[in-house]
Protein backbone atom coordinates (compact mmCIF):
# COMPACT_ATOMS: atom_id res chain seq x y z
CA UNK A 1 0.00 0.00 0.00
CA UNK A 2 1.24 3.47 -0.88
CA UNK A 3 2.37 5.46 2.13
CA UNK A 4 0.28 8.40 3.24
CA UNK A 5 1.89 11.82 2.83
CA UNK A 6 1.18 14.81 5.07
CA UNK A 7 2.60 18.25 4.35
CA UNK A 8 3.35 20.83 7.03
CA UNK A 9 4.06 24.56 6.94
CA UNK A 10 7.57 24.55 8.43
CA UNK A 11 8.58 28.21 8.12
CA UNK A 12 8.33 28.81 11.87
CA UNK A 13 10.01 25.47 12.62
CA UNK A 14 13.24 26.62 10.96
CA UNK A 15 13.07 30.31 11.90
CA UNK A 16 11.39 30.85 15.30
CA UNK A 17 13.26 29.92 18.45
CA UNK A 18 10.20 30.01 20.71
CA UNK A 19 6.41 30.21 20.40
CA UNK A 20 5.19 28.98 17.02
CA UNK A 21 8.56 27.42 16.26
CA UNK A 22 8.59 25.39 19.48
CA UNK A 23 5.02 24.27 18.84
CA UNK A 24 5.91 22.97 15.37
CA UNK A 25 9.13 21.21 16.34
CA UNK A 26 7.57 19.56 19.40
CA UNK A 27 4.55 18.40 17.43
CA UNK A 28 6.55 16.90 14.55
CA UNK A 29 8.89 15.10 16.96
CA UNK A 30 5.87 13.64 18.75
CA UNK A 31 3.83 12.77 15.65
CA UNK A 32 6.57 11.05 13.64
CA UNK A 33 6.99 7.95 15.84
CA UNK A 34 3.20 7.55 16.02
CA UNK A 35 2.98 7.42 12.19
CA UNK A 36 5.90 5.27 10.98
CA UNK A 37 4.06 4.45 7.74
CA UNK A 38 3.28 8.12 6.92
CA UNK A 39 5.70 10.54 5.29
CA UNK A 40 5.85 13.92 7.01
CA UNK A 41 7.07 16.55 4.53
CA UNK A 42 8.06 19.89 6.08
CA UNK A 43 7.70 22.74 3.57
CA UNK A 44 9.74 25.86 4.33
CA UNK A 45 10.77 28.76 2.05
CA UNK A 46 14.42 28.16 3.00
CA UNK A 47 16.56 26.11 5.38
CA UNK A 48 16.40 28.78 8.08
CA UNK A 49 18.57 28.37 11.18
CA UNK A 50 20.65 25.21 11.55
CA UNK A 51 20.23 25.09 15.32
CA UNK A 52 16.44 25.24 15.06
CA UNK A 53 16.12 22.85 12.13
CA UNK A 54 18.34 20.32 13.87
CA UNK A 55 15.92 20.21 16.81
CA UNK A 56 13.65 18.15 14.55
CA UNK A 57 14.70 14.54 15.12
CA UNK A 58 16.02 12.76 12.04
CA UNK A 59 13.69 9.92 11.02
CA UNK A 60 13.07 7.98 7.83
CA UNK A 61 9.57 9.44 7.57
CA UNK A 62 10.50 13.12 8.11
CA UNK A 63 11.81 15.29 5.27
CA UNK A 64 12.37 19.03 4.78
CA UNK A 65 11.33 20.50 1.41
CA UNK A 66 12.54 23.86 0.05
CA UNK A 67 11.95 25.74 -3.24
CA UNK A 68 15.63 25.75 -4.21
CA UNK A 69 14.89 27.31 -7.61
CA UNK A 70 13.74 30.60 -6.00
CA UNK A 71 16.49 33.15 -5.37
CA UNK A 72 14.75 36.20 -3.91
CA UNK A 73 12.84 36.69 -0.68
CA UNK A 74 9.70 38.01 -2.39
CA UNK A 75 9.64 34.88 -4.55
CA UNK A 76 9.92 32.64 -1.52
CA UNK A 77 7.25 34.61 0.35
CA UNK A 78 4.89 34.25 -2.60
CA UNK A 79 5.70 30.55 -2.80
CA UNK A 80 4.55 30.07 0.80
CA UNK A 81 1.37 32.07 0.22
CA UNK A 82 0.36 30.32 -3.01
CA UNK A 83 3.11 28.61 -5.00
CA UNK A 84 3.62 25.79 -2.53
CA UNK A 85 0.26 24.32 -3.59
CA UNK A 86 1.77 23.24 -6.91
CA UNK A 87 4.55 21.43 -5.04
CA UNK A 88 2.08 19.76 -2.70
CA UNK A 89 0.13 18.46 -5.68
CA UNK A 90 3.30 17.25 -7.41
CA UNK A 91 4.51 15.43 -4.27
CA UNK A 92 1.21 13.62 -3.75
CA UNK A 93 0.44 15.32 -0.44
CA UNK A 94 -2.93 14.08 0.86
CA UNK A 95 -3.29 16.49 3.79
CA UNK A 96 -1.68 19.84 4.58
CA UNK A 97 -1.38 21.19 8.12
CA UNK A 98 -0.72 24.89 8.65
CA UNK A 99 1.01 24.99 12.03
CA UNK A 100 0.98 28.78 12.49
CA UNK A 101 -2.50 29.98 11.63
CA UNK A 102 -2.13 30.08 7.83
CA UNK A 103 -3.01 27.98 4.79
CA UNK A 104 -1.89 28.71 1.21
CA UNK A 105 -4.31 30.14 -1.33
CA UNK A 106 -5.65 27.53 -3.76
CA UNK A 107 -5.31 24.53 -1.45
CA UNK A 108 -9.02 23.69 -1.47
CA UNK A 109 -9.26 24.17 -5.25
CA UNK A 110 -6.80 21.32 -5.90
CA UNK A 111 -8.62 19.00 -3.50
CA UNK A 112 -6.06 18.81 -0.68
CA UNK A 113 -7.74 18.87 2.75
CA UNK A 114 -6.33 21.60 4.98
CA UNK A 115 -5.99 21.58 8.76
CA UNK A 116 -4.82 24.78 10.43
CA UNK A 117 -3.76 25.38 14.01
CA UNK A 118 -4.87 28.82 15.17
CA UNK A 119 -3.02 29.97 18.26
CA UNK A 120 -4.71 33.30 18.90
CA UNK A 121 -6.62 36.17 17.29
CA UNK A 122 -5.15 38.92 19.44
CA UNK A 123 -4.80 41.14 16.37
CA UNK A 124 -8.60 41.15 16.14
CA UNK A 125 -9.41 41.15 19.86
CA UNK A 126 -6.78 43.78 20.73
CA UNK A 127 -5.57 45.50 17.54
CA UNK A 128 -4.10 48.31 19.66
CA UNK A 129 -1.15 46.03 20.43
CA UNK A 130 -0.08 45.89 16.75
CA UNK A 131 0.90 48.33 14.00
CA UNK A 132 -2.09 49.04 11.73
CA UNK A 133 -0.36 47.55 8.68
CA UNK A 134 0.23 44.27 10.54
CA UNK A 135 -3.43 44.09 11.60
CA UNK A 136 -4.47 44.60 7.95
CA UNK A 137 -2.35 41.70 6.67
CA UNK A 138 -3.12 39.39 9.61
CA UNK A 139 -6.85 39.90 9.04
CA UNK A 140 -6.50 39.11 5.33
CA UNK A 141 -4.58 35.93 6.08
CA UNK A 142 -7.12 34.83 8.68
CA UNK A 143 -10.15 35.21 6.44
CA UNK A 144 -8.31 33.63 3.50
CA UNK A 145 -7.39 30.69 5.72
CA UNK A 146 -11.04 30.17 6.66
CA UNK A 147 -11.80 29.71 2.95
CA UNK A 148 -9.11 27.03 2.59
CA UNK A 149 -9.55 25.11 5.85
CA UNK A 150 -11.30 21.77 6.12
CA UNK A 151 -10.86 21.71 9.90
CA UNK A 152 -9.42 24.12 12.46
CA UNK A 153 -7.48 23.25 15.59
CA UNK A 154 -7.83 25.84 18.37
CA UNK A 155 -5.22 25.63 21.12
CA UNK A 156 -7.58 26.91 23.85
CA UNK A 157 -11.26 27.47 24.52
CA UNK A 158 -10.46 31.18 24.50
CA UNK A 159 -9.10 30.94 20.95
CA UNK A 160 -12.06 28.82 19.84
CA UNK A 161 -14.47 31.48 21.14
CA UNK A 162 -12.58 34.14 19.22
CA UNK A 163 -12.67 32.10 15.99
CA UNK A 164 -16.44 31.71 16.29
CA UNK A 165 -16.88 35.38 17.15
CA UNK A 166 -14.76 36.82 14.35
CA UNK A 167 -15.04 34.12 11.69
CA UNK A 168 -17.79 32.39 9.75
CA UNK A 169 -16.73 28.78 10.27
CA UNK A 170 -18.78 25.75 11.42
CA UNK A 171 -18.29 25.05 15.11
CA UNK A 172 -18.44 21.29 14.54
CA UNK A 173 -15.30 21.58 12.38
CA UNK A 174 -13.25 23.28 15.11
CA UNK A 175 -11.30 20.93 17.39
CA UNK A 176 -9.88 21.97 20.74
CA UNK A 177 -6.40 20.50 21.13
CA UNK A 178 -4.25 22.21 23.74
CA UNK A 179 -0.75 23.23 22.74
CA UNK A 180 1.79 20.49 23.28
CA UNK A 181 4.49 21.21 25.81
CA UNK A 182 7.87 19.58 26.15
CA UNK A 183 8.61 17.88 29.45
CA UNK A 184 12.20 19.20 29.56
CA UNK A 185 11.43 21.62 32.39
CA UNK A 186 10.15 18.82 34.60
CA UNK A 187 13.56 17.10 34.51
CA UNK A 188 16.15 17.51 37.24
CA UNK A 189 18.60 20.32 36.57
CA UNK A 190 22.31 19.54 36.83
CA UNK A 191 23.78 21.41 39.84
CA UNK A 192 26.61 22.68 37.62
CA UNK A 193 24.05 24.44 35.39
CA UNK A 194 22.39 25.97 38.42
CA UNK A 195 25.72 27.39 39.52
CA UNK A 196 26.57 28.52 35.98
CA UNK A 197 23.25 30.37 35.63
CA UNK A 198 23.63 32.06 39.00
CA UNK A 199 27.17 33.17 38.22
CA UNK A 200 26.64 34.16 34.56
CA UNK A 201 23.49 36.19 35.16
CA UNK A 202 24.34 37.34 38.71
CA UNK A 203 21.05 36.03 40.00
CA UNK A 204 19.88 37.37 43.38
CA UNK A 205 19.42 35.09 46.35
CA UNK A 206 15.61 35.44 46.31
CA UNK A 207 13.56 36.24 43.22
CA UNK A 208 10.29 35.79 41.43
CA UNK A 209 10.45 35.12 37.70
CA UNK A 210 8.75 36.25 34.50
CA UNK A 211 9.48 34.85 31.02
CA UNK A 212 8.19 36.41 27.80
CA UNK A 213 8.78 39.17 25.26
CA UNK A 214 8.95 42.57 26.96
CA UNK A 215 6.04 44.30 25.23
CA UNK A 216 2.89 46.18 26.22
CA UNK A 217 0.55 43.20 25.94
CA UNK A 218 2.68 41.07 28.28
CA UNK A 219 2.10 43.72 30.98
CA UNK A 220 5.19 43.13 33.11
CA UNK A 221 4.62 46.72 34.28
CA UNK A 222 2.23 45.19 36.83
CA UNK A 223 5.03 43.01 38.15
CA UNK A 224 7.39 45.97 38.46
CA UNK A 225 4.84 48.07 40.34
CA UNK A 226 4.14 45.12 42.61
CA UNK A 227 7.78 44.90 43.69
CA UNK A 228 7.45 48.18 45.62
CA UNK A 229 4.93 46.41 47.87
CA UNK A 230 6.98 43.24 48.48
CA UNK A 231 9.84 42.59 50.94
CA UNK A 232 13.01 44.42 49.93
CA UNK A 233 15.08 41.21 49.76
CA UNK A 234 12.79 39.79 47.05
CA UNK A 235 13.84 40.57 43.45
CA UNK A 236 12.20 40.24 40.01
CA UNK A 237 14.03 38.51 37.15
CA UNK A 238 12.55 39.12 33.68
CA UNK A 239 13.72 36.90 30.80
CA UNK A 240 12.76 37.95 27.28
CA UNK A 241 13.47 39.96 24.18
CA UNK A 242 13.29 43.69 24.79
CA UNK A 243 11.24 46.14 22.70
CA UNK A 244 10.63 49.89 22.81
CA UNK A 245 8.32 49.20 25.77
CA UNK A 246 11.52 48.93 27.80
CA UNK A 247 11.74 52.75 28.04
CA UNK A 248 8.45 52.95 29.91
CA UNK A 249 9.53 50.19 32.27
CA UNK A 250 12.87 51.88 32.96
CA UNK A 251 11.10 55.14 33.80
CA UNK A 252 8.74 53.38 36.23
CA UNK A 253 11.61 51.49 37.88
CA UNK A 254 13.43 54.79 38.39
CA UNK A 255 10.30 56.46 39.80
CA UNK A 256 9.82 53.64 42.30
CA UNK A 257 13.51 53.57 43.25
CA UNK A 258 13.80 49.78 42.88
CA UNK A 259 16.42 49.53 40.14
CA UNK A 260 18.66 47.21 42.13
CA UNK A 261 15.80 44.69 42.50
CA UNK A 262 14.81 44.35 38.81
CA UNK A 263 16.95 42.20 36.48
CA UNK A 264 16.45 41.90 32.69
CA UNK A 265 17.96 38.96 30.78
CA UNK A 266 17.98 38.21 27.04
CA UNK A 267 19.13 35.34 24.84
CA UNK A 268 19.09 32.70 27.58
CA UNK A 269 19.57 29.14 26.22
CA UNK A 270 17.06 26.47 27.27
CA UNK A 271 19.37 24.60 29.64
CA UNK A 272 20.20 27.76 31.57
CA UNK A 273 16.57 28.90 31.43
CA UNK A 274 15.64 25.68 33.21
CA UNK A 275 18.27 26.52 35.84
CA UNK A 276 16.78 30.00 36.26
CA UNK A 277 13.31 28.56 36.73
CA UNK A 278 14.75 26.09 39.24
CA UNK A 279 16.04 28.81 41.59
CA UNK A 280 12.98 31.11 41.61
CA UNK A 281 10.43 31.24 44.44
CA UNK A 282 7.38 31.97 42.27
CA UNK A 283 6.41 32.80 38.68
CA UNK A 284 4.27 35.71 37.50
CA UNK A 285 2.55 36.06 34.13
CA UNK A 286 0.43 39.24 34.09
CA UNK A 287 -0.24 39.26 30.33
CA UNK A 288 -3.42 41.04 29.28
CA UNK A 289 -4.21 38.54 26.54
CA UNK A 290 -2.76 35.22 25.34
CA UNK A 291 -3.76 32.36 23.08
CA UNK A 292 -2.35 29.89 25.59
CA UNK A 293 0.67 30.67 27.81
CA UNK A 294 3.43 28.06 27.55
CA UNK A 295 5.70 29.77 30.17
CA UNK A 296 3.06 28.98 32.79
CA UNK A 297 3.39 25.27 31.97
CA UNK A 298 7.18 25.49 32.07
CA UNK A 299 7.05 27.17 35.47
CA UNK A 300 4.69 24.56 36.91
CA UNK A 301 6.85 21.74 35.55
CA UNK A 302 9.82 23.44 37.23
CA UNK A 303 8.06 23.33 40.57
CA UNK A 304 6.99 26.97 40.82
CA UNK A 305 3.69 28.37 42.09
CA UNK A 306 2.15 30.67 39.46
CA UNK A 307 0.35 34.00 39.70
CA UNK A 308 -1.26 34.99 36.39
CA UNK A 309 -3.71 37.57 35.04
CA UNK A 310 -7.39 37.05 34.42
CA UNK A 311 -9.08 37.97 31.15
CA UNK A 312 -7.90 35.47 28.52
CA UNK A 313 -6.84 31.82 28.50
CA UNK A 314 -4.35 31.74 31.35
CA UNK A 315 -6.78 30.01 33.70
CA UNK A 316 -6.96 27.22 31.09
CA UNK A 317 -3.18 26.92 30.94
CA UNK A 318 -2.53 26.95 34.68
CA UNK A 319 -5.68 25.32 35.98
CA UNK A 320 -7.40 25.80 39.34
CA UNK A 321 -4.25 25.38 41.40
CA UNK A 322 -2.69 28.68 40.31
CA UNK A 323 -3.61 32.14 41.59
CA UNK A 324 -5.18 34.79 39.32
CA UNK A 325 -5.55 38.55 39.65
CA UNK A 326 -6.73 41.41 37.47
CA UNK A 327 -4.07 42.78 35.09
CA UNK A 328 -4.08 46.18 36.87
CA UNK A 329 -4.45 44.98 40.47
CA UNK A 330 -1.14 45.82 42.14
CA UNK A 331 -2.25 45.11 45.69
CA UNK A 332 -3.96 41.86 44.67
CA UNK A 333 -0.85 40.77 42.79
CA UNK A 334 1.38 41.44 45.79
CA UNK A 335 -0.91 39.47 48.09
CA UNK A 336 -1.11 36.58 45.62
CA UNK A 337 2.68 36.39 45.27
CA UNK A 338 3.16 36.24 49.04
CA UNK A 339 0.44 33.59 49.30
CA UNK A 340 2.03 31.59 46.45
CA UNK A 341 5.41 31.56 48.17
CA UNK A 342 3.89 30.63 51.54
CA UNK A 343 1.71 27.84 50.10
CA UNK A 344 4.10 26.69 47.40
CA UNK A 345 3.98 22.94 48.05
CA UNK A 346 0.20 22.57 47.83
CA UNK A 347 -0.16 24.90 44.83
CA UNK A 348 2.57 23.16 42.84
CA UNK A 349 1.28 19.66 43.59
CA UNK A 350 -2.21 20.51 42.33
CA UNK A 351 -0.88 22.41 39.30
CA UNK A 352 1.51 19.66 38.20
CA UNK A 353 -1.31 17.14 38.19
CA UNK A 354 -3.38 19.50 36.01
CA UNK A 355 -0.71 20.23 33.36
CA UNK A 356 -0.06 16.58 32.56
CA UNK A 357 -2.82 16.96 29.95
CA UNK A 358 -0.47 19.13 27.87
CA UNK A 359 2.40 16.68 27.68
CA UNK A 360 3.64 15.55 24.31
CA UNK A 361 2.21 12.19 23.31
CA UNK A 362 -1.29 12.88 24.58
CA UNK A 363 -1.50 16.01 22.42
CA UNK A 364 -0.04 14.23 19.38
CA UNK A 365 -2.68 11.50 19.71
CA UNK A 366 -5.40 14.14 19.70
CA UNK A 367 -3.96 15.63 16.50
CA UNK A 368 -4.16 12.20 14.87
CA UNK A 369 -7.83 12.01 15.87
CA UNK A 370 -8.39 15.30 14.00
CA UNK A 371 -6.71 13.87 10.89
CA UNK A 372 -8.93 10.80 11.10
CA UNK A 373 -12.02 13.02 10.78
CA UNK A 374 -11.04 14.03 7.24
CA UNK A 375 -12.97 11.93 4.71
CA UNK A 376 -10.31 12.18 1.98
CA UNK A 377 -7.37 11.20 4.17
Amino acid sequence: MRKKIIGYDAKRIVRNGTGLGSYGRTLINDLAPLMPDTNLRLYAPDAGCDDLRNQVELRDNVQFCYPDHLCFRLQRDWWRVKGVVKDLKRDGVQLYHGLSGELPSGLAAVGIPGVVTIHDLIFLRHPEFYPAIDVFFYKRKFYQTLQEATRIIAISECTKRDILYYGDFPEDKIDLVYQSCSTQFSQSVNPSLIEEARRKYQLPQRYILNVGTIEVRKNILLGIRTMAKLPSDLHLVIVGRQTKYQKKLDAEIKRLGIGERIHFLQGVPNDLLAAIYNQAEAFIYPSRYEGFGIPIIEAIQSGLPVVAATGSCLEEAGGPGCLYVGPDDVDGNAAAILSAIENRKGIVSKSQLYVKRFENQDVASQILEVYDKLPLF
